[in-house]
Parts: C-alpha cells; sequence; structure tokens
C-alpha cells in the first residue's frame, strides 16, 4: 500500500473508534482494529503495522491533537485528527498533504478550502504549545486530573508522561517446563532479541518488537506474554503445592497461569469469572502449558450463591479486580478516552461488592490478595480501607509475609505493592495481602 492508502485506513478506523466511544456501550480500539483487517484480509502485515502504529499514536495523543483542531474551530474526526498528526508530528508540508489528500481510488478525499485553511495554520507547529493546560499537555481526561494528581504525588508530570509511552514486551518463563535462562538462551538461538527483566525473577523483555507468537519456545509452553508487574504481583500471593486456591477474577488466566507454576501444578486453582469468553481464552493457554490443577467456572455475579460451597475454605483468594485500568494507559491508551466519571463510581460499588464476596471464602488464617491495574487512591488505599473498617476479622498480613518471595533490595518494603511506569517500568498496579485473623 502507498502511504497514501494506509492514512485513509487509519482515517476509517479513527472514525470508528470516535463513533464507538460515543456510545453508550463503547469498544476497545484493539477489537475495533482486529474487526476492520479481518474484514480486510487482503492489506498485508507490513501494512497492518503501519496502519496500527498511526492510529495508536492519534489515540495516545487525542487530547493534544483535539486541542489544535478546537483551538482552529475545526471539526475532529478521524480526518482532522489524521491532518493534525501528520503536519504536527511527521512534519509534512502543505504540498505532501495534497498529494497525500488526492482523491484517488485507495487515497483520502481532496482537501476541502477549510481543511487547506486549517493545514496551513498547523504547517511548521510544534506539536505542544505554552497555552496547553495539563490535561491536553498530558493527555489524560479532564474529569480524572484531581484524583491523578493526589494519587500520583509530586511526580505526576514524569508518570502521566511515561503513561503516554509504548509499553515493553513482557513474558513469563513457564517454571513448570523450563528456566529463564533456558528460555533466554532458546530465544536468542531463534534470532529474538531478549534480555532478563529487571524485577521479576521469571521475566524476560524484548529488546525489539518481533512476531514471539511463532517461537518454537512458545509452541511448546515455555512462557507466557505477562507484564512484568503483572508477574510481581502473583508473587505477593503466598501459595504452595497442595494449596486451595481461588482466582476469583480469573479472566484470561494471565496470573492464574502464574499461581499454577508457584504451586508447582500441585493442589487446586479455582478460576472464577463472570465472563465464559474470557474463560474459554484461558483453555489452550493451560494445555500450552502443561497446566492441570484448575478447574475454571462462570459465575453469574460477584455474589453468585455458588460461592456459598466455598465458604472458609481457600488457603488465599486473589482478587484482580475490575478498575478503571489508568495503569495500563501504556498499552491501552483508548481507554483514557471510553472510560468515564459514571463507570469509575460503579467500579468502585463492584469491588467493594466483590471484596465482601471473596473474604467470605478465606479460611482462618488464610489470605485475600486484592490487585488492581489502576493508579487511583480511590480504587486502592481507600478500597482496602473501607473494606478493613466493615471486616474486623481481617488485617494486613505481615510485612514478611508480604516480601517473602522478594529479594531486598529488589522491591521497597511497604504495607502495599505499588508500581507504576515511570517509576518501575511496568504497568501500574496495586496489590495488597490481607490475612484473615479470626
Amino acid at each position: 500500500m502507498y502511504n497514501a492508502a494506509r492514512i485513509a485506513a487509519g482515517i476509517e478506523l479513527l472514525d470508528e473508534c470516535e463513533t464507538s466511544w460515543a456510545s453508550a456501550r463503547p469498544l476497545p480500539a484493539d477489537i475495533i482494529i482486529n474487526h476492520y483487517f479481518k474484514a480486510r484480509r487482503y492489506i498485508g502485515s507490513k501494512d497492518r503495522g503501519a496502519i496500527a502504529e498511526l492510529v495508536y499514536y492519534i489515540i495516545r495523543n487525542r487530547a493534544i491533537l483535539s486541542w489544535w483542531i478546537e483551538r482552529h474551530h475545526a471539526q475532529r474526526n478521524g480526518r482532522t485528527l489524521a491532518i493534525a498528526a501528520q503536519l504536527l508530528q511527521y512534519k509534512i508540508t502543505l504540498i505532501d498533504l495534497h498529494n497525500i489528500c488526492n482523491g484517488d481510488a485507495f487515497s483520502p478525499a481532496k482537501l476541502t478550502p477549510a481543511e487547506v485553511t486549517f493545514a496551513k495554520l498547523l504547517e511548521g507547529k510544534d506539536v505542544l504549545h505554552d497555552d496547553m493546560p495539563d490535561h491536553v499537555r498530558y493527555n489524560y481526561p479532564q474529569w480524572m486530573e484531581e484524583e491523578l494528581h493526589a494519587s500520583l504525588g509530586e511526580g505526576w508530570k514524569e508518570e502521566l508522561a511515561a503513561l503516554n509511552t509504548e509499553a515493553t514486551v513482557d513474558l513469563r518463563t513457564n517454571t513448570l517446563l523450563t528456566t529463564r535462562d533456558e528460555l533466554i538462551a532458546a530465544l536468542r538461538e531463534e534470532q529474538y532479541e531478549v534480555e532478563p527483566t529487571p524485577l521479576s525473577p521469571f521475566g524476560v523483555r524484548m529488546k525489539t518488537r518481533a512476531p514471539i507468537f511463532t517461537s518454537s519456545c512458545f509452541k511448546r509452553g515455555w512462557f507466557e506474554m505477562q507484564d512484568e508487574g503483572s508477574q510481581l504481583v502473583a508473587l505477593l500471593a503466598p501459595v504452595k503445592p497442595g494449596d486451595k486456591v481461588i482466582d476469583f477474577c480469573a479472566g484470561a488466566g494471565g496470573k492464574t497461569l502464574a499461581l499454577a507454576a508457584m504451586m508447582k501444578n500441585k493442589g487446586r486453582i479455582l478460576a472464577w469469572d463472570t465472563s465464559q469468553k474470557r474463560l474459554d481464552q484461558m483453555k489452550p493457554r493451560l494445555a500450552r502449558a502443561k497446566v492441570d490443577n484448575v478447574q475454571r467456572t462462570t459465575l453469574t455475579s460477584e455474589t453468585d450463591p455458588f460461592l456459598k460451597r466455598h465458604k472458609d475454605s481457600a488457603n488465599c483468594v486473589i482478587i484482580d479486580a475490575p478498575c478503571s485500568g489508568s495503569g495500563t494507559w501504556r498499552r491501552n491508551p483508548d481507554l483514557k478516552w471510553r472510560f468515564r466519571a459514571s463507570d469509575l463510581d460503579e467500579i468502585r460499588a463492584i469491588q467493594n461488592r466483590i471484596l465482601e464476596s471473596a473474604s467470605r471464602l478465606v479460611k482462618r488464617e488464610g489470605y485475600l490478595l486484592y490487585v488492581t491495574c489502576s493508579l487511583l487512591q480511590s480504587e486502592n488505599d481507600k478500597a482496602i480501607e473501607t473494606f478493613l473498617t466493615h471486616q474486623k476479622n481481617f488485617k494486613v498480613a505481615d510485612p514478611e509475609k508480604i516480601w517473602s518471595n522478594f529479594s531486598p533490595p529488589t522491591m521497597r518494603q511497604e504495607s502495599n505493592l505499588r508500581l507504576t511506569p515511570h517509576q518501575d517500568g511496568t504497568d501500574g498496579f496495586f496489590a495488597t495481602l490481607l490475612q484473615r485473623c479470626e
């Protein structure tokens, strides 16, 4: 495809995203993009990569590009966002833009007089402008500003800037089948550029992006793709072979697989979720990893009557709670624009209900691990404070237990695990380990 055709495809995708995000049920960008390419199988892999790169750049910097569009009284849509990106980020000239928007069969339509005027005002300008407010300069929802600043503290600018970069590609070694050193050596033999992650003892980081799922190591089940932060969170779970463990919000099974490896495939892991589709995605992953101690169950809700069968029985319950996902903006930048203030209110209520329901499953002296991929205190510290106020039979676990799987000074020895992109090079995570004391 010529560059003009790639930009035309990007404009179509951006329009689909904008339409979806304005609806009552906004779809994630990756689903929209996958559907688009599936319906156009004639688009080659290099072209798909170039189109997706353009679309994700614009999504990441949507607030900045929208500011320029609104400043010059243009209408925001996929076309004006793409025009602004080409002029401000890619530094093309007005002549170049005319050549791209030439009206040919697979190119964008010719520029209108209004678009020519808009383009002239942007040509040669820097992406950032002194008049931009913080929420524009750092590309985050204005309604979330106060809580983001309070939650991130003095380093909020650095953290929000890091959240607007591209995420690393991390792999978790499946220690049931191999070691990290063996995995790294095997991947290097296949010409993948990889290195150990700095914090997780099981992590491998790709130095350059490559089609890792074609690797023979993947087919043998030697690794799963998992952000280093998520690997560290799993390490907080005080599980051992023979335990009964409940993964309350298991999803597609990233942490379930990590727990199975920590338990050496012995004991029982009950993987629960309200989405049958997500649990179905776990099945081939379990088979590939040679994990056979996991039982999957679909719940009707966080208060499903099925939960009563497992009251007071689990050595450890893990809650990877539904949340704003603000810690994952590096890899899911569209979440910033499709997650709304009303969604946050609803999510916080769900988190409280999940904590209450899951706590009933923990046996005496057992553990409850609460996790979010959020940076917001209202979903993290405050959720735990509220829970402990009402549940007097739980306490924050002994710090020695919390950090038993970590080697000082690898991590900061605090009551909670907090990970951020700028500080740790991972997605943003919060985790705290509670123990039932009576």
